[in-house]
């Protein structure tokens, strides 16, 4: 908990994924917030990356040259946004220092790091929040409701997609199997898996999945096109379609939907439903205006929120962990092409490419 009345000093820990950019405009918009960034990292991303002092002036951020000069300044919070595989140390060193952290998704590449980083931030007692917005959508929170409330009946099926492009040219790390822990299977599982969480009174036990590399093959090394299929210990079977699996011309993330049926109704969402599609060949294709709510700001402002309060955030370390803990065993079923139970024989390590 911060002294009541005085700023909130947060710390954004690297420009590398894709959401920084957001997450810096939306915080040093807010009042009662002051913002500090650093990106030491920037001089490794491949060239015509929009990184470091660049994006920082751009954004009007103040910027330090490194994490210890960030630390120095004493933020209540931090807001990891470094390599997926960087994240763990970040996280250690925040905790540490008594710093409350908000963690970009997934938590990590490997099940141990995201054991050490949530044991590291409750040694140290300071919040650890994993960070999937769409479930701060009001129109998922609507169909939460229904599906708590027994308006549905006993769920049976869910069927998720989440699609969008390759971030190839914005952010080439997250096609980096070392960077990212995997492709499109592990970037676009576990926003649905978060989501079934949130919904499902029970834990997932097993794991089949399937994936390819017939999209953007001559681009990348890791999957771009996969399919997961969970299965819960209450009997529900969720499948999610986790694939880039659409063209440059795209917009870069979008088609999250979710459709639950139960034994007496069923229920949708579409996270990216408020919207209009706009075609411009000479701007390079079709995009999005949206309408709907700002997620990274529901989301942000929940864990701002918590800082301040004390309570407890949500979702936190361990769902994070949860969802990774699927993820890997879906790249487990991968390799052996077997259904996976999830457990002890669930891997660590990377993900094969498929």
């Amino acid at each position: 908990m911060t002294r009541a009345g005085s700023p909130l000093k947060i710390g954004l820990m690297s420009f590398a994924h894709v959401h920084a950019a957001g997450y810096a405009n939306l915080l040093k918009s807010w009042s009662g917030i002051e913002l500090l960034a650093a990106d030491p990292d920037a001089a490794t991303a491949p060239p015509g990356e929009l990184r470091g002092a660049r994006l920082a002036e751009q954004l009007g951020v103040g910027l330090v040259d490194d994490y210890d000069d960030l630390f120095a300044w004493g933020p209540d919070a931090v807001v990891v946004c470094a390599e997926t595989s960087r994240h763990r140390p970040l996280v250690e060193q925040a905790a540490a220092r008594g710093i409350h952290v908000l963690c970009e998704k997934p938590l990590a590449t490997g099940l141990p790091d995201a054991r050490a980083m949530i044991e590291a931030c409750a040694r140290a007692g300071v919040q650890l929040m994993t960070a999937y917005p769409v479930r701060f959508h009001p129109a998922f929170a609507d169909l939460r409701r229904r599906v708590h409330s027994g308006a549905l009946g006993r769920v049976l099926i869910a069927n998720g997609t989440n699609n969008g492009r390759a971030p190839i040219s914005s952010r080439r790390w997250f096609v980096d199997e070392e960077l990212a822990g995997g492709g499109a299977l592990m970037d676009h599982t576990v926003h649905l898996t978060d989501l079934l969480d949130d919904l499902l009174d029970s834990p997932a036990v097993e794991v089949y999945a399937q994936v390819n590399r017939i999209i953007h093959a001559d681009s990348v090394e890791v999957e771009t096109g996969g399919l997961v299929v969970v299965t819960y210990q209450d009997g529900t079977v969720a499948s999610i379609d986790c694939s880039w699996s659409a063209p440059r011309t795209y917009p870069a993330w979008g088609g999250l939907t979710l459709t639950v049926e139960g034994e007496s109704a069923s229920g949708s969402f579409d996270a990216f439903a408020d919207r209009f599609d706009v075609f411009d060949d000479a701007a390079g294709g079709l995009s999005w205006l949206d309408y709907g709510p700002d997620l990274d700001a529901l989301m942000l402002g929940e864990f701002l929120r918590c800082v301040r309060t004390g309570e407890k955030c949500e979702p936190d370390g361990e769902v994070g962990y949860r969802t990774l803990q699927i993820v890997r065993a879906a790249y487990d079923s991968v390799r052996t092409g077997t259904p996976v139970r999830l457990g002890r024989s669930v891997s660590t390590g990377a993900a094969p490419t498929g």
